[in-house]
Order: structure tokens, then C-alpha cells, then sequence
């Protein structure tokens, strides 16, 4: 006969002893299991005489419900369901200190993009917004582009798909330059006008420190009917000044671009180094900033304005380079490394 006393005296001083959730597991399966205590008595009733089988089972079912009940009760114990734990347990601690949302913040070339703007529209500029799908005409033959310029061939910029048989409007790219959004703004405004374009554009070029696939650009240009070159000396070094919250030392090269004539290179000098040269500005000193000059009669032509009666100064800034300057930044392909870790900085 199963000693079933001696099951239950057993069961119900280790559950006394029972302070965890893990050891009152322990003791369902030595007492539940499969192979427990329980189910030994159980499968051994088979064997008894056949008069005391029903006595037997009766006896050992009652005492499994028994143990059960008293297994269930300490597991609810230990385990705190929400039923038995009072509301006032289920309010946060006010006298705990708050804990800050985690929020984004701007990235650095937007931030940049955004004060720019502001220094322009104080300076009564209109902000212009243009596509960046543009076409032959627009990026380069409203821009007085030779036909065999080196900038239209495939390895200077990305052109669609299906263009290779078309020309001039039908021949779509993604915008070398944002350049050719100055034509599209004068065909539809009337001069005197003053303007800036910020926007991405795309060039197929080998990537480095200081060279992108993809880089945003900032335009700004006026058109008067007399604009001296002196203005646009004054314009560059008042929106550095802005930007960097100091005068900024520049510099205008002589330089050639098919839609300024005469045309410059602005430099400004190195903020990462100084001007002691680094790997930005490749050991000279000067970062290449931006072109400018007085817009080709050509273009201005191509925007449906007199060049005998209209003339303007034109700038471009390289807007990557220029945030590179102002935090000090020396790889230019982590504006879009998508690298939380420097994005965070900002």
C-alpha cells in the first residue's frame, strides 16, 4: 500500500521552506512530474489487489488535489498577480525624479541651411525651391555648356535611364548643380530680383574626405541693373561672418565657369587647421568655397532678360564644406554615414 501520510507530511514541509519561484518549480516536478512522487502512487494502483483499488485511487486523488491547491496558493503568493496588488502600489513614485524623452535634433547641414536662410531673408532675399530631376537644357545649355563639355559626359553626371538617344529638354539627369534653377526662377520672375536656392545635387565622382557622390549645395544671386563686384565681396563675407560668428578670412581667384563671365574662385581659410594645413583642405590653408561672378549674358539671355540692361553677381556655396568648417568635421561622407554616433553631436 503507498504510504500517502507520508507524501503529504513531505509535500508540506518543503513548501514551508519554499521562498522562490524557481524552487517552488522544483518542487512541482519532483511532486507533479511526470516521474513525481504523485504520479508513482498512481500508476502503481494498477497493482493492487483488486478490493483495494477504488479505495486507493479515491485516496490518492483527493490528496493530488489537496497538494494542488496548497501548490497554487503559494505560487500566487509569490508571484503578485495585478489582482492582488492594491491600486495605490500601482502608481508611479512622484517624489522620483523625471526621466527626459530621448528627442532628435537637427542635422548639421540643415541647421546650417536654416541660418543661411535667415541671414538672407534679413537681407530681402526670396528662398526658391526647385526639382532635383532636371534636364540637358536646364543643367547645361541654358548655362553656356559647349556641346562637348566633359560635365555632360555619363561620368560626370547621372543621367536617367532610356536618355542616351535624346537631348536638350527631353534628356533627363539628377542635377549636377542647382545652377540651372537660376534660369528657371528668372523665366518667371521680373528683375530687379534677389534669390537663394538650397538643395542636393548628385555627381558621379570618386568619394573622399572632401568629395561626395551626393552634397548639398546653397545658391544666391542678383539681378539689377547695376550690381558692382564690391556687393558680391561684401554678401560672402557678411554670410561667413553669420555662419561662424566671426569675420572669416577670404580670398577671390580669377577662375573660368562657362555661365559667369568674368568668373572667380572664393576661398575662405581652413577652420579646422587655421590655415596650418590639413587633410581638408589639402595641406594649403584655403578651402575651395564656392563660384561666383557676374551671370554670362548667355544665361541671362536663356532667362529672358536683356544683358544689356540687366547685370547681377552670382555665388554657390558649398554648403557640406561649409559645416565641415564651422564644426570642425574632416570626412565629408559622414553626413551620410547615417552613424548615430555622429549624428547624436549635434
Amino acid at each position: 500500500m503507498p504510504d500517502l501520510e507520508k507524501i503529504r507530511q513531505d509535500f508540506n514541509e518543503q513548501l514551508k521552506k519554499i521562498s522562490s519561484l524557481e524552487s517552488l518549480r522544483k518542487l512541482e516536478v519532483a511532486f507533479f512530474g511526470r516521474k513525481g512522487r504523485l504520479a508513482v502512487v498512481l500508476k502503481s494502483i494498477k497493482d493492487q489487489p483488486a478490493t483495494d483499488r477504488g479505495k486507493i485511487g479515491r485516496q490518492a486523488n483527493a490528496l493530488k488535489a489537496e497538494l494542488q491547491e496548497a501548490f497554487n496558493h503559494q505560487l500566487a503568493q509569490l508571484s503578485g498577480p495585478a489582482s492582488q496588488t492594491s491600486p495605490a502600489a500601482l502608481l508611479p513614485d512622484l517624489t522620483l525624479p523625471g526621466v527626459a524623452p530621448p528627442v532628435g535634433s537637427l542635422h548639421p547641414l540643415t541647421r546650417i541651411k536654416y541660418e543661411l536662410n535667415d541671414a538672407f531673408l534679413s537681407l530681402g532675399f526670396e528662398i526658391y525651391e526647385g526639382p532635383e530631376i532636371t534636364s540637358e537644357a536646364y543643367a547645361f545649355d541654358n548655362l553656356n555648356f559647349l556641346p562637348e563639355h566633359p560635365a555632360r559626359e555619363s561620368m560626370d553626371t547621372y543621367w536617367l535611364k532610356g536618355m542616351e538617344k535624346k537631348s536638350g529638354a527631353e534628356k533627363l539627369c539628377l542635377r549636377p548643380h542647382l545652377t540651372g534653377a537660376s534660369v528657371r526662377y528668372l523665366q518667371n520672375h521680373q528683375p530687379p530680383c534677389r534669390f537663394v536656392y538650397p538643395g542636393r545635387v548628385f555627381r558621379s565622382e570618386a568619394t573622399d574626405a572632401s568629395h561626395e557622390r551626393t552634397f548639398c549645395q546653397y545658391e544666391a544671386m542678383l539681378v539689377d541693373k547695376a550690381v558692382p563686384f564690391s556687393v558680391g565681396r561684401v554678401l560672402v563675407n557678411t554670410i561667413l561672418e553669420r555662419v561662424f560668428g566671426q569675420p572669416i578670412k577670404t580670398r577671390m581667384r580669377s577662375g573660368f565657369f562657362p555661365f559667369v563671365e568674368p568668373g572667380f574662385e572664393i576661398d575662405m581659410q581652413c577652420q579646422v587647421c587655421q590655415g596650418k594645413g590639413c587633410s581638408v583642405c589639402g595641406q594649403t590653408g584655403w578651402v575651395e568655397l564656392m563660384p561666383g561672378g557676374a551671370p554670362h549674358p548667355n544665361v541671362l539671355q536663356a532667362g529672358g532678360l536683356d544683358p544689356d540692361r540687366w547685370q547681377g553677381f552670382y555665388i554657390n556655396i558649398g554648403l557640406d564644406r561649409l559645416v565641415m568648417m564651422k564644426y570642425n568635421i574632416t570626412d565629408i561622407r559622414l553626413f551620410r554615414s547615417a552613424d548615430l554616433r555622429f549624428l547624436k553631436q549635434f
